[in-house]
């Protein structure tokens, strides 16, 4: 950019940080140069000066000065037509903010050092008619399935963020679990934080802490058993009322009924022959606030490795209601 510009911020940019909304629309520029673009007085907002932290609103004007070019040094990989007839089929909802995928089971939501294709690689085969790739908003584990949202504007990712933060984002998850819980249903309570278990797949988990460790999160687990095969295993309703690292895994594991699957978590409860080895874990609906009106309610039919594993112990999900509101 060789002239100075002005540009208004959009409905769909929200209300944000100035560092940060000039971060979004120029990612290839540091975070010092555009604090040093802005303390020097070259970024302004509505004529004024302006600091980092100062918040703009949509229909405020941004003095956009000339800028670097942006590098084309790095190649960045175009995901495939077959990549993105995949990561389509996910979609089980969509509208102009939001989308919310389910996800598969196997399915890295982001990158690390031992992971290939992940969702996060995939997200610009979900761009639709917008202008911009969807955003992460929260994870899942690898090996849980279902639902995932997805933001489609920085108004919607700050919205749906702030909603998970407090809490106003209503979860329901389906498990199989080894053995069957007594009392059928009940509420899991303690501290916890995060560990580093003994092997190289273990570098992320969880155990029990004590009120005022440092880094201890106190987490709540909800769960009702809405069918047994008794004695093997129960099909379980879990509701994360917080939402910490593994905190269903370990919570079922910890009152003595591991769910199916779980090689990090488990207990000393035998597994029921000649089923699936795959982490039964599934992020059955969502019910979360939508950033413009009205809430997004969505469910998410099971992965075939459940579908299969519910017709083996016999768990009929035909009259199935889930037991937490929204969902009853």
């Amino acid at each position: 950019m060789k002239n100075a510009e002005t540009v208004a911020v959009a409905e769909t940019d929200g209300e944000a940080r100035l560092d940060r909304w000039f971060r979004r629309r120029f990612p290839h520029l540091t975070q010092g140069q555009i604090g040093k673009l802005i303390r020097t007085g070259q970024i302004r907002v509505d004529g004024a000066r302006a600091k980092e932290n100062d918040r703009v609103r949509p229909g405020q004007n941004i003095r956009i000065p000339p800028l670097p070019e942006e590098s084309r040094s790095v190649d960045v990989r175009a995901i495939t037509a077959e990549e993105t007839t995949f990561v389509q089929s996910l979609v089980i909802h969509r509208d102009a903010d939001v989308l919310v995928l389910n996800k598969p089971a196997g399915l890295a939501v982001q990158g690390g050092a031992k992971t290939g294709r992940h969702l996060d690689l995939l997200l610009d085969g979900l761009i639709f008619e917008a202008e911009a790739r969807p955003k992460l908003v929260h994870r899942l584990d690898r090996d849980t399935s279902g639902c995932l949202v997805l933001a489609r504007t920085p108004r919607a990712a700050a919205a749906l963020a702030k909603s998970f933060k407090l809490r106003e984002t209503q979860k329901i998850y389906w498990a199989v679990v080894l053995g069957c819980p007594r009392p059928p249903e009940g509420e899991i309570r303690g501290w916890l934080k995060k560990a580093t278990g003994p092997l190289e797949s273990d570098r992320e988990m969880v155990r029990e802490a004590r009120h005022g460790e440092e880094d201890a999160l106190f987490a709540i687990t909800e769960y009702v058993a809405l069918s047994e095969a008794y004695p093997r295993a129960a099909w379980m309703a879990l509701r994360p009322v917080t939402g910490r690292t593994h905190q269903l895994r370990y919570h079922m594991a910890g009152i003595g009924h591991a769910i199916l699957g779980d090689k990090k978590y488990t207990c000393d409860r035998p597994t029921p022959g000649a089923l699936s080895e795959r982490l039964h874990l599934h992020a059955r609906a969502i019910d979360i606030p939508h950033p413009v009106k009205g809430s997004v309610r969505v469910v998410a039919p099971l992965p075939p490795h459940m579908d299969k594993t519910f017709d083996a112990l016999g768990f009929d999900t035909g009259d199935a209601k889930d037991p937490f509101r929204p969902f009853r």
